[in-house]
């Protein structure tokens, strides 16, 4: 059944914003040429983003409008649903939570009005649920609000308060800069990282604005790359065609689109509808983000609204979506075999992922469906003969 409140998450999947990658390489710089190291190897090596990281982030519900208890709350939900069984583990804070002034020692501090207990002791908290706790900075002097100071001159100290707090995640902005490219601020903050004495994932907000799906492999675990989401079907579905473009760059450890791409919960976890909470957690959905294999899905065919993407899954399966992108209702989509990846006149199982059901007929060469506006739906096929 493709009900348009299943393709939201669908296309939540396509364009959640970031490309993972899980970087190789050293773990640290063993003489000062950096141009010549950045050549030969990678600038992190943290062992994280081995699969495209699952949790929430404050910023789409919340804002600026953030306090310690709403973290606590959200860390509690979290297990309570059983979302942070699912995978979902990363409890992200976004923008605002730290005074707009350091402290005598240049050190950065949590809000006292919005955050008395301190980060370290919400970190202690998030972490005795079994989960991990994000952060929030930016490469330039003030974060995006504009509330809090960024950490552009201050790297290695910030690195080492969030590393003593406990910090398992970064998140790093872009605003308010000195006007330098992003591939010399990023580099900056990933050093400091790497000798903070703790693996702290590194997602680098830079908004696509100088292609970091190109270079960001050396730098971080994740980047974004476009601009600011909205909660529109036009919005989403634009940004699952910008996000396709990088699709060759996918790989075990890098994700950018369709079958990986980081699962970052937006909504308020405490007050989520059944229907919501039904999405969020389909086993079978999450299994095909998550999956091992690792190759990006792409759009292989395009007719007027009708879409078909597809990518390759472990043990010889592919995941099909065929997406009605326009107002026409009731739209016949085809998936052919030889546009998808699989041999001619091969005889195959269909699994439906919103209906969690194996359908009664196998299929040869082709698969079709009739698809809603603005709907999809979502198959994994077994080659059988």
């Amino acid at each position: 059944m493709g009900r348009k409140i299943e393709c939201v998450m669908l296309v939540a999947l396509v364009t959640l914003l970031n490309i993972c990658f899980a970087c190789v390489g050293a773990s640290s710089l063993r003489n000062n040429n950096y141009e010549k190291e950045l050549l030969r190897r990678n600038l992190l090596a943290n062992g994280l983003a081995q699969t495209p990281p699952m949790g929430w982030n404050s910023w789409n519900h919340f804002n600026c409008q953030i306090n310690e208890k709403i973290i606590r709350q959200t860390a509690d939900a979290l297990v309570s649903t059983g979302l942070s069984k699912l995978g979902y583990t990363y409890v992200n804070i976004d923008d605002c939570w730290a005074e707009l002034n350091r402290d005598n020692k240049g050190n950065l501090v949590a809000k006292k009005s919005t955050f008395p207990s301190g980060i370290k002791a919400l970190a202690d908290y998030v972490h005795s649920k079994g989960l991990k706790l994000g952060i929030y900075s930016d490469a330039g002097y003030f974060t995006c609000s504009k509330k809090m100071p960024g950490s552009l001159g201050h790297e290695f100290q910030d690195a080492k308060t969030f590393a003593s707090w406990g910090i398992d995640y970064l998140k790093y902005d872009n605003c308010y800069n000195d006007e330098s490219k992003p591939t010399v601020r990023y580099p900056v903050m990933t050093r400091a990282l790497m000798k903070a004495g703790r693996p702290i994932f590194f997602s680098l907000c830079e908004w696509g604005d100088l292609h970091p799906a190109l270079w960001g492999a050396r730098v971080g675990n994740s980047w974004r790359t476009t601009g600011d989401i909205n909660d529109s079907w036009e919005s989403m579905i634009t940004k699952a065609d910008m996000n396709e473009f990088y699709a060759e760059l996918a790989k075990p450890g890098g994700w950018n689109g369709l079958l990986q791409a980081p699962l970052l919960l937006g909504c308020d976890i405490s007050n989520v509808t059944k229907e919501t909470m039904e999405i969020v957690s389909n086993k079978e959905v999450i299994a095909v983000n998550q999956d091992s294999l690792g190759v990006q899905a792409k759009k292989v065919r395009m007719e007027g609204d009708a879409e078909i993407w597809a990518g390759p899954l472990s043990g010889y399966r592919v995941a099909v979506v065929l997406l009605n992108r326009g107002p026409q209702q009731s739209l016949a989509i085809t998936a052919n075999w030889d546009d998808i990846g699989i041999p001619p006149k091969t005889v195959v199982e269909a699994r439906d992922l919103w209906e969690h059901k194996t359908l009664e007929k196998h299929f040869v060469n082709k698969l079709s469906a009739t698809v809603d506006s603005h709907a999809c739906k979502m198959f994994v096929l077994k080659p059988i003969a």
